[in-house]
């Protein structure tokens, strides 16, 4: 009998932001950005994963880790400052029950946030050790985790697609980031925002790698159509292996029931009600303390006076709610998993669902419970919930295809990253990577202070890569921010030029940045080197 399947991907990415205890005031609320992921997404992404560990639910799933995370959360400092998120956020929460005790609905959930905040503590320290990667590392030695690489700092590919260098660079990186932190060997390779351009599979195949994702038009507009459509993998003539995605757009998050995240008590209390959560001169930060539901959208009235009742959050409805949307959720897939194993007589079908981890939290606070039940609900249908790597079996039995260029992001084409707010970041980057290359020729073999300096500057080209920078200033958030730090990794990276043109370098300078970014710590500028 033949078998339906579904393969589902979460991708976890977050930018390089990363400050030194003397300027956490000023960048607290950036800052507070994976604070919020590491509460709200990680732990309880582990604990999921736990959770259907030990109630023997029969699913693997597929995971990214971006570097620049991966580096985050192994970085003493990061984890330092996290712990001290909690206790200040601990501390408000008790202030946040002694204030709301008037009113026992809006209270109920106050004691709760406390609990949840006091318990991410406690699994981050005692039980996950203050290492989320060792665990996560854990379930892919398992086999219940399945763990892709992707691009070093996230970068989008189809931009770079004429330099096989800077190519080569990101991937190896990528690769090299999978082994360092979690100790396996990763099969596949996720292209950051699905961007795919004509040769970007030989490079991944250079590397080794078996198997990428790509947009549905990629398969579908390409020069061969797949005979079995999204419904199969194919391959490429060079044996790489591709699936097929189609862009999700999940529209459950507004329901009327589900969580505001926009009347999070931190915007309107007094500054003095938000100690010791909020210091003076600090950008507020949200605290997750969020008591109404989507229905109470009055921008007029302040969520601190509102206690009407059928604004209040209510998590007994939310649970059922949660089932409901699930179970809408795999119909879709259910019914055409059904439909294309009919007309493809009896053969094994598989689709792909790839979500992004903003889906799952930045915009919905019940994402990441609403994609457990949707795991059980594809077991309980039987539809095999498995990795990527289980279904290539017999990939030379694959069709051959030729792709065609495509993007996950914007209306498909990664037009998003290069518009009038941030086209003007490409021609930094594009002569830093050509600069970069021709010092990776120049000084093959030199050592020393040269050394350091080639390889700091490899990492800061890499930073100012980062696709986030020009998403961010594109979408106007933190855009100040994601422009400051594009322009400081130039500007480094540029020093760096300068420096061995000159042959002089501030070796205070050095060690500072090398202190302040400590990414990367197996650098060697010599992966930009021309090919032979």
């Amino acid at each position: 009998m033949a078998s339906k399947n579904i393969s589902l991907l979460l991708n976890l990415h977050h930018p390089y932001i990363r400050h030194s205890d003397e300027k956490s005031v000023e960048y607290a609320q950036e800052k507070a950005l994976l604070f919020e992921k590491i509460t709200n997404v990680y732990i309880p992404l582990l604990n999921m994963l736990s959770k259907l560990e030990s109630e023997n639910v029969k699913f693997k799933i597929a995971l990214v880790f971006s570097t620049p995370l991966c580096s985050l959360l192994s970085d003493s400092v990061v984890k330092k400052q996290y712990v001290d998120y909690l206790d200040k956020l601990i501390e408000f929460g008790k202030n946040e029950i002694t204030r709301t005790k008037g009113f026992k609905e809006i209270n109920k959930l106050a004691v709760e946030y406390l609990e949840k905040t006091v318990e991410a503590k406690r699994y981050f320290t005692e039980v996950y050790e203050s290492n989320l990667l060792k665990y996560f590392s854990n379930f892919a030695k398992k086999g219940l985790v399945e763990i892709l690489a992707t691009c070093g700092t996230y970068m989008f590919m189809p931009h770079y697609a004429d330099m096989p260098e800077i190519l080569n660079a990101q991937v190896e990186t990528g690769l090299y980031s999978v082994r360092h932190y979690f100790g396996v060997n990763a099969e596949g390779f996720f292209l950051p925002e699905l961007g795919y351009a004509p040769g970007i599979e030989r490079v991944l195949r250079m590397y080794g790698v078996s198997y990428t994702i790509l947009p549905s038009q990629s398969f579908l507009l390409g020069e061969v159509m797949p005979e079995k459509g999204i419904f199969a993998p194919c391959r490429h003539f060079n044996c790489l292996s591709f699936f097929a995605t189609d862009k999700i757009k999940l529209e459950y998050k507004t329901n009327e029931i589900y969580k505001n995240f926009n009347k999070d008590i931190a915007w309107e209390l007094e500054l003095k009600e938000l100690t010791p959560f909020i210091k003076k001169g600090q950008a507020r930060t949200p605290s997750g303390f969020c008591y109404f539901n989507n229905s109470f959208t009055d921008s007029e009235i302040n969520p601190k006076v509102m206690k009407k009742s059928e604004y209040i959050y209510n998590e007994e409805n939310v649970a059922n709610q949660i089932q409901i949307d699930a179970e809408d959720f795999i119909s879709g897939y259910k019914s055409k998993l059904e439909e294309a194993s009919k007309i493809l007589k009896d053969t094994d079908v598989s689709m792909t669902c790839v979500f992004d981890e903003s889906m799952l939290f930045r915009t919905w606070s019940e994402g990441l419970t609403w994609f457990e039940a949707v795991i059980r609900k594809f077991v309980e249908n039987d539809i095999n919930v498995t990795t990527f790597s289980e279904l290539l079996f017999d990939k030379f039995a694959l069709q051959k295809i030729t792709p065609y260029f495509a993007s996950g992001s914007a209306e498909s084409y990664g037009e998003d990253y290069l518009t009038n707010k941030n086209g003007w970041m490409i021609r930094y980057l594009r002569k830093a990577c050509e600069r970069i290359v021709d010092l990776a020729g120049r000084f093959p073999d030199d050592s020393g202070l040269k050394v350091r300096l080639l390889n700091l500057g490899s990492r800061e080209l890499m930073l100012a890569q980062s696709s986030e920078w020009a998403k961010m200033i594109e979408t106007n958030q933190y855009a100040e921010y994601a422009e400051k730090a594009f322009k400081d990794s130039i500007i480094s990276f540029t020093a760096v030029f300068d420096a061995l043109g000159s042959n002089t370098v501030s070796t205070e300078w050095l060690c500072n940045l090398e202190k302040e970014h400590p990414i990367f710590p197996w650098m060697n500028f010599r992966i930009f080197s021309k090919k032979k």
